[in-house]
């Protein structure tokens, strides 16, 4: 074991503690946003300088704590390759909602060694939540340990989801899917952030969360989250691509075989 795997809580902590820093930085500029600071990426795709700042922030501290780690970032402020480990950093997963002042977005943090999730701070800034976990060592909730729900099949589950906002190439098997968990489930919830999702099924508020056209920003952090929370994480196919793969199942032990054979029935068999 080397140095830096017999620190992986500590770094997660000072992680927390990075995450911590730049929302307070986001929070402090939520009254200060103005529509001109608003710029388009793509489409329906949108960015502020308060995430490029906040993005900036998070990687002077994460370079300051491994300094050798490469980074994978949202909105590309570092160009940085590590040979054994990368940082995998959203500062602002929800900015939609954040510039329409709705209270639900957060900063997503994941370190990865070779291809596997190590570490994962999802920050909800709003309600001030800081959802964690490290390799082998739990997940938890402002110092508190987390597990996912019990809630023994969809019947009695409430799911969440995010909607398409650009790539509608899935559009109509992701509605028919919709549909039928509307038809089967306690409802289906959309709130924004993904990594807020998966960290919401971590903790039980959610029973299982599906998404497709994701980035590795959005789901790294909350993946590791959900799993050593005692969940399931896979791609639609059942498989493990859903950091770079762009689609997620995430569930309890109860729900997620069950959702993942109607995604599979959906979306690969249709």
């Amino acid at each position: 074991m080397n140095k830096t795997d017999m620190n992986l809580q500590s770094i997660c902590m000072q992680t927390c503690n990075i995450a911590r820093s730049a929302g307070e930085f986001i929070r402090g500029e939520i009254p200060k946003l103005k529509a001109a600071d608003i710029q388009s990426k793509g489409l329906h795709n949108f960015v502020t300088y308060v995430d490029t700042e906040a993005e900036k922030r998070i990687i002077k501290d994460l370079e300051s704590l491994l300094p050798d780690a490469g980074f994978i970032a949202e909105e590309n402020s570092i160009e940085k390759k590590g040979d054994e480990y990368c940082w995998v950093v959203d500062p602002l997963d929800g900015t939609t909602n954040f510039i329409h002042g709705i209270p639900c977005f957060s900063i997503a943090i994941a370190l990865m060694k070779h291809q596997e999730v190590i570490l994962g701070v999802v920050y909800e800034i709003n309600k001030d939540e800081c959802f964690y976990a490290w390799k082998g060592g739990g997940a938890w909730l402002n110092g508190e340990p987390i597990r996912v729900s019990a809630a023994p099949s969809l019947g009695d589950s409430l799911l969440a989801t995010g909607f398409p906002y650009y790539d509608y190439s899935l559009i109509e098997p992701y509605l028919r899917l919709f549909t039928w968990c509307l038809e089967h489930t306690h409802g289906v919830r959309r709130i924004g952030s993904a990594a807020a999702d998966l960290a919401y099924v971590a903790c039980g508020r959610f029973e299982a969360f599906f998404e497709y056209s994701l980035s590795p920003w959005d789901v790294a952090a909350g993946s590791l989250i959900v799993q050593e929370a005692g969940g399931k994480v896979t791609d639609f196919s059942g498989n493990g691509n859903y950091i770079f793969g762009r689609e997620i199942v995430a569930g309890n032990q109860g729900v997620f075989d069950e959702l993942l054979y109607k995604v599979k029935e959906v979306f690969i068999n249709h």
